[in-house]
């Protein structure tokens, strides 16, 4: 859990998961059926550090500034045009 706090920026996606587990939102320490609405949290984008959480906790979250997702903490990239045009 230490290591997820770490993380200098999140994402969020929708989870799909219709295995029957139960996790433990890292945010809440609550119990979290999978079988319930909820999201994956990823530290710094790392699939491998992805943890579940409920959704909302995650609103809590982000609301209070504690979790940042990427576009909040890096500036976005220009898109294929945008470097096109630069060229000239």
């Amino acid at each position: 859990m230490d290591d997820f706090r770490k993380a200098r920026w999140y994402a969020v996606r929708p989870a799909g998961n219709r295995k029957p587990a139960t996790y433990r939102c890292p945010l809440c320490g609550d119990l979290l059926p999978a079988l319930s609405d909820h999201v994956l949290v990823l530290p710094d984008g790392d699939p491998s550090r992805r943890r579940h959480a409920h959704t909302n906790c995650v609103v809590s979250a982000r609301r209070a500034g504690r979790l940042p997702l990427r576009e909040d903490v890096e500036p976005r990239r220009p898109g294929p045009l945008a470097r096109l045009l630069r060229r000239k």
